[in-house]
């Protein structure tokens, strides 16, 4: 779905030392509540820590102060005590946050001493809460703006471990049953939190991104293992460029990489349409080879270039995804129905999915249902996630989905 701008290279962009992303730490003694607040609070925008006892506290303090530290009440007082002298020893300069019942005399409590050490407390935050109650509530720590994205070298992000990949499902659209995963490559900087791929530059010595394309598909099989064993196989589609099939060594390393786990049922490989329309016979071989080694080939972002994929040798592809440039909207437009549908019976005809991209209103999904699409993607069936959250919301995602209808 995403392509990195592999001609790009301005070098790295600085914007001196404002920070426009807010810092948060969440206290709690519970993981899973860690987890999900720092999921709720990184969805705001939020580069966030996490503590599970008061010791951890003082050394996040000590690296870098957040602007907002969010404690459940959920601890015991001593801890609560302790956290609280802590932030005072530090000289913490930020906002705090309680969350708990608001007639609950812990909440009062923290409150009551909180002030009294002259500690800038939020109004607390009554649970059960929603996004819209916890954006409410942190609002004035939100930028105005969204923080612009630094330009970030490759080999940079790599050696510091700033990358990850996140997981958006793909959705049958006859069965509203999830039918695979999409690896989408996220960095998570230090300062401005989730910088998305279109701002990350190549090294030097590495146009191609080999480099980056090696730590996506390792990292692919690292996540399919655990998602493997957290709730069973997950088929898995990962981004490279057609550049990378023009190094044997990188191909054979590609193939020995894959899983000999009886339930891997192999990696989807997208590649840009635009790529494929420029480099055909690479892509076309590449396709052939690698589908010997349970590796198959998509055609990402297929738009207004669809008539050059006709003058293909052969079509040894496995899926059309088509741009959602035609694909929103697409109820009520005539013209990208009769694109869409060309597309659905190019890739028909040669035994190809034809997957529908960036679907975000229940409009336009009936649109795609009709019009023969085999998947759907997109907002309306959830965010692109963490692997995570991604198998823990998985099961959500899937009865989501059946509310569509």
């Amino acid at each position: 779905m995403e392509q990195i701008n592999f001609s790009e290279h301005s070098r790295a962009v600085h914007f001196g030392h404002r920070k426009l992303t807010p810092r948060a730490c969440v206290i709690d003694s519970k993981k899973h509540l860690r987890l999900f607040l720092s999921d709720a609070l990184e969805d705001l925008g939020f580069v966030t820590s996490e503590c599970g006892q008061a010791g951890d506290l003082a050394g996040v303090l000590q690296a870098e102060q957040p602007d907002l530290i969010v404690l459940s009440v959920c601890v015991d007082g001593i801890n609560v005590g302790e956290i609280l002298e802590a932030i005072v020893r530090k000289n913490f300069g930020g906002k705090v946050l309680v969350i708990g019942q608001p007639d609950s005399i812990m909440v009062k409590a923290v409150r009551q001493i909180g002030e009294e050490y002259g500690i800038a407390m939020l109004p607390s935050l009554p649970t059960p809460f929603g996004a819209a109650s916890l954006r409410a509530t942190v609002a004035e720590l939100l930028p105005a703006e969204p923080a612009p994205s630094p330009a970030v070298d490759v080999a940079e992000a790599l050696k510091a471990g700033w990358l990850e990949l996140w997981y958006q499902q793909k959705i049958n659209t006859r069965t509203l049953m999830p039918s695979g995963a999409e690896a989408l490559v996220r960095m998570r900087h230090p300062a401005w939190g989730v910088v998305p791929p279109a701002y990350f530059i190549p090294d030097d010595n590495d146009p191609h991104f080999r480099s980056l394309s090696e730590f996506v598909v390792g990292r692919a099989i690292e996540d399919w293992r655990y998602l493997l064993e957290s709730q069973g196989p997950v088929d898995l589609s990962v981004n490279l460029p057609v550049s990378f099939f023009g190094n044997a060594a990188a191909v054979r390393d590609l193939c020995s990489a894959m899983p000999a786990h009886p339930a891997f049922g192999g990696l989807l490989i997208e590649i840009n349409c635009s790529e494929v329309v420029e480099h055909p016979n690479l892509a076309v071989d590449a396709a052939r080879r690698l589908r010997l080694h349970n590796i198959a080939i998509a055609i990402d972002n297929v738009g207004a270039e669809w008539p050059s994929l006709l003058e293909l040798r052969s079509f040894p592809f496995a899926e059309l995804k088509v741009d959602q440039q035609y694909i929103n909207g697409c109820a009520d437009n005539r013209l990208k129905q009769t694109v869409c549908r060309r597309i659905v019976e190019l890739a028909r005809d040669n035994g190809a999915r034809a997957t529908a991209l960036g679907i975000e209103s229940r409009a336009d999904y009936l649109a795609a249902h009709d019009m023969g699409f085999d998947l759907v993607q997109g907002h309306l069936f959830g965010k692109p996630v963490g692997v995570r959250k991604f198998a823990r919301s998985r099961p959500q995602l899937a009865a989501g989905a059946e509310k569509v209808l």
